[in-house]
């Protein structure tokens, strides 16, 4: 049988009348398990519940017993010199022990003499979980008893044994007061072998008398909503294990916004899904339509942007609050800040015009960092030429307008402009990320309808938007190919549900069944910067011994969360696999 530490996450989701407990204490020379030696063994092994063994020994620690620790268990050198060498008892109590819980009062003390021998003799560490009665003490009795000492927990709990330093009645004693600390945490919905193992990090008796609201839900994929006492969803969440990811917020995360939100919280609803895809998918729809307070996106832009290569005679770059048509356009950009951004990266790429009103003269031009054909120094040819390097660079390919910014940024470096910089940094990332969002959607939009599987989810995809999703075994019709279509996102709820889309039909175990256009990305990706040192250490950048390469941490990139692999180009609604 397979240990149970072995075993994944999932699989703990055992019911604790099912899990197999072994109750021990060692007696030992010392504190220290590198240098201090074992004298007695005391283990109980229960099943469903029920004692199905015993296991009591003294130990030979080949060494002297300190007088005091005879004081305190009674062990005398005389008593241990016929008892058995820990080498010859150690193999039938790891055989007693098999695939239980550790159950122990300060439990890891014994584990470590356990470890430390057991390692020593070619066993290995222990795998096996544990479970520690003075932890779990402590967050179910809070203020009972004024202290959690084994004999103090024994006498307030009612044990008929009374612990004494010896291995076998501390052991007995902790049985008791372990079993009556569970019928507790039942009382609270620890129910399985996972609420039990994370019941110790819980918070507090606030968020302990909520945990059984956490009971009904399910160890599968699905959405989860928090509700407050006027039935309004105040935070809405996804996981691929509903009953452990609900859980984790009463243990271990101790931001006060956590704390605010189990405070709030009155009832937990939540929605099973076939796919972590269509949980991602169903968790942003309802955030959209539910605004919860607690979910930080939730608060809607006041109004979307749109960066515009405008169709005029002499076109230039324009931010509007509409998708329109000019000759390219990205978005859309969740403030004027982001778009303004990117739009300056653009404008570090190209001598495209910067002037808005003909005939005040263009000061951009006079300064020479771009052209304006108005001013008669640029023939409306030349200005041409400008324009549709531009527009190719933010329809197909971007590389060379990232090549002009990477040679700005050098040069600002080289200089010490750190601060200018770290703009044309944040610039680059603004411009990089409208660039992919834009071109995932324009690529799904194009491919119409995708019927696309990953293992035994199926995920039926109608230009960026998923229109089904069931599992393998379901009599789900596939649904009718749609025709072709490009057009610009009209949300950031349809750009960020593409996005998803995307990352999980480019993920290596995904396999495109159905394709009712073209899916293919334009065949040259969007440049990343992955961090400014590296950049500087390709041809043409500063000298690792130049000044100018101590650069300040604030001008180092993030790095990119979009994937790099390059898509796949299919053709047709015909049965293909993507390629990495």
């Amino acid at each position: 049988m397979t240990p149970l530490g072995q075993r994944s996450f999932s699989d703990l989701g055992v019911p604790l009348s099912d899990v197999a407990f072994c109750v021990l204490d060692l007696e030992t020379t010392g504190l220290a398990p590198d240098t201090c030696e074992i004298t007695e063994i005391g283990a109980i092994r229960y099943e469903g519940g029920v004692e199905v063994g015993r296991f009591d020994t003294l130990v030979n620690p080949r060494a002297a017993i300190p007088p005091t620790v005879t004081v305190m268990t009674g062990i005398t050198q005389a008593m241990v010199i016929d008892a058995p060498l820990i080498e010859e008892a150690l193999p039938s109590f790891l055989e007693f022990i098999g695939d239980a819980v550790i159950v122990g009062h300060n439990v890891r003390f014994d584990i470590s003499f356990l470890n430390a021998t057991s390692m020593r003799f070619g066993y290995g560490r222990l795998a096996n979980p544990s479970a520690d009665t003075l932890r779990l003490a402590r967050r179910l009795l809070g203020s009972e008893v004024r202290s959690l000492k084994l004999s103090r927990l024994a006498a307030h709990l009612g044990s008929p044994v009374t612990p004494n330093h010896r291995a076998f009645a501390d052991a007995h004693a902790t049985a008791h007061v372990f079993w009556a600390l569970l019928e507790r945490a039942g009382a609270i919905g620890v129910t399985h072998l996972d609420d039990l193992l994370a019941l110790p990090t819980i918070k507090g008796s606030r968020a302990i008398d909520k945990l059984a609201r956490t009971e009904h839900l399910p160890r599968s994929p699905g959405v989860y909503l928090f509700v407050d006492r006027n039935d309004t969803v105040i935070y809405v969440g996804k996981a691929t294990n509903l009953r452990a990811r609900v859980r984790s917020y009463f243990a271990g995360d101790h931001r006060r916004q956590i704390d605010a939100l189990l405070r709030d919280m009155t009832r937990i609803d939540h929605r099973t899904t076939t796919s972590e895809l269509e949980a991602s998918v169903v968790e942003l729809r309802l955030i959209d339509d539910l605004v919860p307070r607690y979910n930080r996106r939730s608060r809607p832009p006041r109004s979307l942007h749109w960066l515009t290569l405008t169709d005029e005679r002499f076109p230039r770059l324009s931010i509007t609050r509409t998708p329109g048509h000019g000759r390219a356009q990205i978005g859309p950009f969740r403030s004027r800040r982001s778009a303004e951004a990117a739009m300056h990266a653009l404008w570090d790429a190209s001598m495209i015009r910067r002037c808005t009103v003909r005939g005040r003269g263009c000061h951009a031009a006079q300064l020479g960092v771009c052209v304006c054909p108005h001013e008669g120094l640029t023939s409306e040819a030349e200005y041409g030429a400008i324009v549709d390097q531009l527009a190719a660079g933010l329809r197909t390919n971007p590389t060379h307008l990232f090549g002009t910014i990477m040679v700005r940024l050098r040069s600002l470096v080289a200089n010490g402009r750190f601060e200018d910089a770290a703009t044309c940094r944040d610039n680059w990332s603004a411009l990089a990320s409208a660039l992919d969002r834009t071109r995932i959607w324009r690529a799904l939009q194009s491919a119409g309808t995708i019927v696309a599987r990953n293992g035994d989810a199926f995920v039926a995809v109608t230009r960026g938007t998923m229109t089904g999703s069931w599992n393998a075994g379901t009599t789900q019709p596939l649904p009718a190919l749609a025709p072709a279509a490009t057009d610009l996102p009209p949300s950031i709820l349809a750009a960020d549900e593409a996005s998803l889309v995307w990352k999980w039909l480019m993920h290596p175990d995904t396999e495109i069944i159905d394709v009712s256009g073209e899916l293919a990305l334009p065949p040259a990706p969007v440049p990343r910067l992955e961090h400014l040192d590296q950049a500087m250490d390709e041809p043409g950048g500063t000298s690792a011994s130049g000044a100018s390469r101590t650069t300040p941490s604030s001008v180092s990139a993030p790095t990119t969360r979009t994937s790099d692999r390059n898509p796949p180009i299919l053709m047709g609604a015909r049965p293909l696999t993507t390629t990495t």
